[in-house]
């Protein structure tokens, strides 16, 4: 079988969890694996050392400062020239085979670029894939987050059935994003203007507007063991809050005024 598939990993400061998502990889190595990349986002608790050290197979890329999620992965994607590029979050765990059937999958639809579904660490669907953004489908979007942190039969069976269906959609969370390689270069790449958040549903709608599918599937499970971890304060809410709105003045600019506002009214205001 050809060997026509890299996999990068961004990290930042996620030494246990970047080790954890190396060992799954390493334990059962995809079949047409040609190389695993880490970027590492300037760390300071030695994750790209533990890594060279551990595994030395895996090219490791220390970047001087953190230029957040997005930029970081372009900086291997442009380095690769593997026809298939999986870019897969540091606090994941590969099951035996998923990157094969997700693989599989995006080649026999024809699509572009593909998500799995994921669990989180007690096997619990997330909500990985949705629509474009817009305020009502984001208030939607929402209210399945939230049912998918319930524990009552009615949610789980409706979360179930979200997650258990193979389908087009407009994007796939970043935690796990397979993209033909060329199609991501024709693309742009990711839009460097978001650090954090929103990342993932602009690049794949720009993959959608050069005329590429995206597709969920279900065929493939990967463990995600933050999936569930909320947005509360501190930087992570303010780098959120400047992508919300980045992506709005791109794609929603109608509403970009509204939501300025309403960020401004909760005391978030975004210069």
């Amino acid at each position: 079988m050809t060997r026509d598939l890299d996999v990068i990993i961004v990290s930042y400061n996620t030494r246990a969890d970047l080790v954890a998502c190396l060992a799954s990889l390493h334990e059962h190595p995809p079949a047409r694996l040609r190389r695993i990349t880490v970027v590492d986002n300037a760390s300071d608790d030695g994750s790209a050392q533990a890594v060279r050290e551990r595994w030395p197979d895996v090219d490791v890329r220390s970047l001087d400062r953190n230029l957040g999620f997005g930029a970081a992965n372009n900086v291997a994607m442009r380095a690769s020239d593997a026809t298939y590029l999986l870019l897969l979050n540091s606090d994941t765990i590969v099951p035996p085979g998923a990157i094969d059937a997700l693989v599989a999958r995006l080649a026999e639809t024809g699509s572009v670029a593909a998500g799995p579904r994921l669990v989180d660490g007690e096997n619990r669907p997330e909500v990985s894939s949705g629509p474009m953004l817009s305020p009502w489908a984001e208030f939607a979007q929402r209210l399945r987050v939230r049912l998918a942190a319930r524990s009552g039969a009615v949610a789980r069976r409706y979360v179930a059935r979200l997650t258990s269906r193979e389908r087009t959609v407009d994007w796939v969370s970043g935690a796990c994003l397979l993209v033909r390689r060329d199609a991501a270069i024709a693309a742009g790449l990711f839009d460097e203007r978001y650090f954090m958040y929103e990342e993932d549903v602009d690049f794949c709608a720009a993959l959608r507007a050069a005329g590429g599918r995206v597709l969920y599937t279900p065929h493939a499970t990967i463990v995600h063991l933050r999936g569930r971890s909320p947005r509360r304060g501190g930087p992570a809410a303010t780098a959120y809050d400047r992508s919300h709105l980045a992506f709005y003045e791109k794609h929603r600019p109608a509403w970009a005024p509204f939501l300025r506002l309403w960020l401004r009214i909760r005391g978030r205001g975004i210069r």
